[in-house]
This record gives C-alpha cells, structure tokens and sequence, in this order.
C-alpha cells in the first residue's frame, strides 16, 4: 500500500520549523532527510525513523516497525502532532548519523 501525498504534505508541515528538511519519492513512499541525511521515511501512512541512539533515548517505548518486506526495522513515531518534540528528534538524529556519501 503506497502512502498519501496528503500525509507527507502534513509531515512536512510539522517539520516545517527545521531547516534543511527535503524528501525524494521511491516507490509510492517518501523518504525524508535533514541536511542530506536519510532521517526516516513515509510507509503505509506511518512516519518511521532510523533507530538511532538519540531517537531511542526520546522514544523508549517506540514500536520497531518494517517499512517494507526486507528492510531493517525502524521506530514508529506516534507523537507526530507535537512539532516541538519532532524538531528535537529530527535534530539530535541529524547530528549522529554520518554524513552522505560523494557520489563517484
């Protein structure tokens, strides 16, 4: 089940006060970074994120969900009306994970 234009369009909205904040579509789904860097995604209508320690330490009791067959688990983000906390958690996720790799 490909996810809705409408659920990005809000998703976008809640990071709105994030700077850097873009997304490519793949496949019916949306895959969402923050200065370059894979952060998450849109699946099935869920906002999911990489289980990065950060991400861990904000949301202890996340359920690990697949965004598809024979990906590696993420964390379901459920407080996703709360732009404070995603602004938190977008922030401190984009700090840990490496930087984009050059393209050859």
């Amino acid at each position: 089940m490909a996810s809705g234009r409408g659920y990005l369009d809000f998703v976008l909205e809640q990071l709105s006060e994030l700077e850097n904040i873009s997304y490519r579509a793949m496949m019916g789904e949306y895959i969402i970074y923050c200065q370059g860097k894979v952060i998450g995604g849109i699946y099935d209508d869920r906002f999911l994120v990489k289980p990065t320690a950060s991400a861990k330490r904000l949301m202890p009791d996340a359920a690990y969900e697949l965004p598809y067959e024979g990906a590696k688990e993420m964390l379901l983000v459920e407080d996703i009306d709360n732009k404070e906390f995603l602004r938190e958690l977008v922030e401190s996720m984009a700090e840990e994970l490496p930087a984009p790799r050059k393209k050859k």
